[in-house]
């Protein structure tokens, strides 16, 4: 369940008691705080950290449950907030997502992860790299958390954007443009970039506020002030990201729009071709219709050369009509 737990003072790590008690108490008498990191904790696994830290029970339910929005809410003794991480697979057109809960307090940090995908080993590494960011406090935590999940949003939709252009090449092929499999995938496309909007868009609100630009900014808490233009910059990055995605989805429905447009078109010259072959036949079987009619007073019956004169002008009217669908294009 605990990933990682770890005491930092003025920027460095230093390990502390097992006990959260110990370690919280330890770490307010020093001026530093605790991140106790958790992956997927069971309601049972997760009650040891909830009465250490005094968090709130909505909150708790949250984390514990995930398939949570992003989104950013104030308690009295801590601040949480959830986060969606992205991850892309250029093989199977697939947008997967995780969760990052963060539970922000004076002197402590606790993230609780959902999901495979975006482990914050690579974060903690990155911070403790960096004393001076490191030694904001609890803030520094939540804001690299947060910039580095906006930042793998710029990756995904760069990655995106490639693909799409490819199927878009694909689309306007003449060979693949009409076929149904390009028709699932530009569906798929369209709902992976939804799944990928429901991980941003929501996420524009809570880093507003951390940044300080909306009315609320000044009422968060547990926020140190000096990170603010951080937050601003991140809330900047998925500005960003937000209008790519608007532009994928529009560029996905076009996209959608052609192809149907493309295979109507086939559709209807499928349909003339049809009709002009469909035509042509018309014109022998209803010249031997009329002479399988067997009736004693018919034009040149008795005729040596009627059969061949009449195959000759079957012969003439099929060019006529030919050459007339040929030079108007249906066939």
């Amino acid at each position: 369940m605990i990933v990682d737990c770890a005491i930092y003072r003025d920027g460095h790590r230093t390990e502390g008691p097992e006990d959260f008690s110990d370690a919280l108490s330890e770490a307010r008498g020093a001026g530093g705080f605790v991140w106790v990191g958790l992956h997927e904790p069971t309601e049972e696994e997760f009650d040891l950290v909830t009465q250490e830290f005094a968090l709130h029970p909505l909150a708790v339910e949250d984390a514990l449950k995930a398939h949570q929005r992003p989104k950013l809410e104030v308690y009295e003794d801590s601040l949480f907030m959830v986060l969606k991480p992205v991850g892309y697979e250029p093989d199977s057109d697939t947008v997967s997502t995780g969760e990052v809960m963060v539970f922000l307090g004076d002197a402590f940090v606790v993230t609780v992860r959902h999901g495979e995908g975006a482990p914050l080993k690579a974060v903690r590494r990155r911070l403790e790299q960096e004393p001076e960011l490191l030694g904001k406090g609890p803030t520094s935590v939540l804001y690299a958390i947060a910039d580095a999940a906006v930042d793998h949003y710029l990756d995904v939709a760069t990655e995106l954007q490639a693909d799409l252009e490819g199927l878009e090449a694909e689309v306007f092929s003449p060979e693949d443009g009409g076929s149904r499999h390009t028709a699932s995938r530009i569906y798929n496309f369209k709902r992976q970039i939804l799944e990928f909007r429901r991980a941003t868009g929501p996420l524009a609100l809570p880093l507003t506020r951390l940044a300080g630009n909306g009315p609320f900014g000044a009422t968060v808490p547990f926020v140190n002030d000096k990170a603010r233009p951080f937050f601003r910059d991140v809330h900047d990055h998925l500005t960003r990201v937000n209008e790519s995605v608007e532009g994928l989805d529009r560029l996905v429905s076009d996209i959608l729009s052609a192809h149907l447009a493309q295979m109507s078109v086939r559709q209807n010259d499928d349909m003339r071709k049809i009709s002009a072959w469909a035509a042509m036949a018309a014109i022998p079987t209803m010249i031997a219709g009329i002479y399988g009619m067997n009736f004693d007073h018919m034009p040149e019956l008795h005729w040596v050369w009627s059969y061949p004169a009449l195959i000759a002008v079957m012969a003439v009217l099929e060019v006529l009509v030919f050459r007339l669908f040929k030079r108007r294009g249906w066939l």
